[in-house]
């Protein structure tokens, strides 16, 4: 008997970072930002994560000590355009 698992989507991110805003002149960073690591999925979001290590195994390379985990209950997107 074949086990029928149910996969969910997650979307792994991290607070670790800083951004510069085009054109900056400044050595300091202007925004403290969440950055997105990558998206996978598994039974669960220890799976997932396992997953997303497989399927991007220069993430073992990077700085980053601190990746959460989100599940994402839709793939709707729905866009916002920040300036009308």
């Amino acid at each position: 008997m074949t086990e029928n698992k149910i996969f969910k989507n997650y979307i792994f991110i991290t607070n670790e970072g800083f951004t510069f805003q085009p054109n900056t002149q400044s050595d300091i960073p202007d925004i403290e930002n969440m950055q997105v690591i990558g998206f996978a999925t598994g039974k669960d979001a220890i799976e997932a994560f396992e997953q997303l290590k497989i399927d991007n195994p220069y993430l073992l390379d990077t700085t980053f000590d601190e990746i959460m985990s989100f599940e994402l209950s839709s793939k709707d997107k729905t866009y916002h355009c920040l300036k009308s």
